[in-house]
């Protein structure tokens, strides 16, 4: 694709744009952790949330979602639209006790949580673990991305165009700060959502519209089969079934649908929220932003970016069909979305969407760096080999840590096809862990060592079943999750209640800090005079109920207004505008009852320090 003097123009706006933004932080980001971290928890909902949402936009999702298209059909998008139930869990369960925790990363909660050598053991592993495994191998992944794109696109070499991106965005990553990077992901996230609608415009232009999309996707044929699709409607379902070639088996389906979302830990869905999620609300100025920002962040990732990816994937099937190979003969259904890119776009528009590919990975590396950097710091350097520094010292080392990672990533990037059956062993050692994540919160008899036996058991466990089924089949994936959710919840409370809970006094101090609700905490509240609040579990599940309802009706909806879908559309509009106002309704009745606890709270707190 050759790029005219508009094209190059606009690239070179977007950076005129970028790094002076990101610059303008730099003062504010040599002042101390916080503020290089966390912004000083100045930062506002509507910002934290797109940051968010920006983050997750990275240069191969959109590759990513038109490979599941050009598989599976729609439907193909369960195998991440089943994480919305996680995303909301978050928004009503935890996004408000994070942020009382006034911590500066959630692996910090490990000794807010627990204590002793147990807990130091646990924080400095995650750490290492997150900071120096998880972490490089996601930049390099994205790395990897970003050059099948720029190579696809502008047939550069690889090096020149990553070195290119990678020093821009480690420039205004370490001289701005976590204020520079939020405001930039706000601009990049107009770009990023930008060009993915324009080339949805663009394909659906180039196949004829959605009426003679419709009229040829059932002939289309399916990448890896060999006979095609059969009708529209088994292509456009929403749900999977039995019309087309790809038939997701029920016990599958049922994993996603009915474990995943909340036994599994997974970078950016954690259950109870995890990595840059916590590090936005945590730079959110009040608990009541931290909530906002966690539930604008689940509509935009779901409902609002889906689709625009969704349409050119459908375009490409017509365009190009499923049999799509790389330069090297493989197979590369997500290349279609390159190659729409290459041949339908005009002068002005190749720029701008190199621009919101540059915007895409820019965004989510420079998180990745200011996040990893921030455990390497935060809850290794700091807390185990170089306590009482100034603030300008550990802001320094951060800036170091982030040129290391930025090294690291690169040497990830070059063995990448060796990482990749490691990537796949990061995610089984997060299989069945999901649940003690949730219930540390909830439940006071958790320990340090329900942590450290549920990580462990998950590991054996999950690769035990690895090489007794084939995981890459649905089917294998399914039994391995069930199964590894089974034993290690097992093995982590049989392990709980052969260990000593935590000291009363470092329970006593984490629930006055965090105010956990529910019973789970009953007996600590006793102690200190405060009981947990009553009905707020119950009223977060509706809200939770309320919550997932909506995002998958504005999801749905928004596919039926596309596809010309008028019982679907006043099906799901329906759903969206009663759940939309039921939780309006729950939230506001939500605030004003923590509004009345949180007065008499002091009350209580006073009379007791009194």
């Amino acid at each position: 694709m050759k790029l005219t003097a508009i094209d190059f123009a606009i690239v070179a706006a977007y950076f005129a744009i970028i790094i002076p933004v990101g610059l303008v932080f730099a003062r504010r980001a040599k002042r101390s952790v916080l503020d290089y971290f966390l912004s000083h928890r100045s930062m506002p909902w509507w910002l934290a949330g797109t940051a968010m949402v920006s983050t997750t936009f990275s240069a191969d999702t959109p590759l990513a979602v038109t490979e599941m298209v050009v598989k599976n059909g729609v439907a193909g998008n369960w195998l991440w639209w089943s994480m919305l139930g996680s995303g909301m869990l978050t928004v009503f369960f935890f996004s408000r006790l994070w942020r009382r925790a006034e911590i500066v990363t959630d692996v910090e909660l490990t000794e807010l949580r627990y204590s002793g050598k147990p807990a130091a053991f646990l924080r400095a592993f995650r750490a290492g673990y997150l900071g120096l495994i998880v972490n490089i191998i996601i930049m390099g992944w994205v790395n990897l991305g970003m050059a099948k794109v720029m190579t696809g696109m502008l047939g550069v070499e690889k090096w020149t165009a990553l070195i290119v991106c990678l020093g821009a965005t480690f420039i205004y990553t370490v001289t701005s700060g976590y204020w520079g990077l939020a405001v930039t992901d706000g601009i990049q996230y107009l770009f990023e959502m930008g060009g993915a609608i324009v080339l949805a415009v663009v394909a659906l232009d180039a196949v004829g519209g959605v009426d003679v999309l419709k009229a040829k996707l059932g002939s289309a044929v399916p990448a890896g089969a060999t006979a095609p699709f059969g009708s529209s409607e088994a292509v456009l379902a929403f749900w999977p079934s039995g019309d087309g070639m790809w038939v997701l088996p029920t016990i599958t389906l049922a994993a996603l649908l009915g474990l995943n979302w909340w036994a599994s830990w997974y970078p950016g869905s954690e259950p109870g929220g995890g990595g840059y999620v916590v590090q936005n609300m945590l730079a959110c100025k009040t608990e009541g932003d931290a909530q906002a920002a966690a539930l604008f962040f689940n509509i935009a990732h779901y409902a609002m970016r889906s689709w625009p990816w969704v349409v050119t994937a459908l375009c490409t099937l017509v365009l190009y069909g499923g049999a799509v190979t790389d330069a090297a003969g493989k197979p590369d259904p997500g290349g279609n979305y390159v190659r729409v890119m290459v041949d339908l776009l005009p002068a002005g528009l190749r720029g701008f969407m190199v621009a919101s590919f540059i915007a895409a990975y820019t965004s989510t590396q420079a998180t990745q760096m200011n996040w990893g950097s921030s455990y390497l710091i935060n809850d290794l350097y700091r807390r185990f080999m170089r306590k009482g520094a100034t603030e300008s010292h550990y802001v320094n080392a951060a800036k170091l840590a982030t040129f290391i990672t930025l090294i690291l990533s690169m040497v990830a990037t070059v063995f990448m096809d060796q990482i990749s059956g490691a990537w796949q062993f990061l995610l089984m050692l997060g299989a069945g862990t999901g649940l003690v994540y949730i219930l540390r919160w909830y439940w006071w008899r958790v320990n340090a060592w329900s942590e450290v036996s549920a990580m462990a058991a998950a590991l054996i466990v999950s690769l035990t079943m690895y090489f007794m089924l084939d995981a890459s089949t649905p089917q294998g994936f399914a039994m391995n999750l069930i199964v590894t959710t089974i034993v290690t919840t097992i093995v982590w409370l049989t392990v709980t209640f052969m260990t000593a809970p935590e000291p009363r006094e470092k329970l006593q101090s984490f629930y006055l800090k965090v105010r956990p609700p529910g019973p789970g905490w009953k007996a600590i509240g006793a102690e200190v005079g405060i009981a947990p609040a009553r009905g707020e579990i119950a009223r977060n599940t509706v809200a939770w109920l309320l919550g997932v309802t909506l995002v998958y009706s504005i999801m749905f909806a928004t596919g039926a207004l596309i596809f010309k879908q008028p019982q679907k559309l006043m099906i799901f509009g329906s759903a969206m505008l009663l759940s939309g106002i039921f939780l309006v309704i729950v939230m506001r009745k939500a605030a004003a009852e923590r509004a009345v606890a949180g007065g008499q709270g002091s009350v209580v707190r006073g009379q007791r320090s009194g």
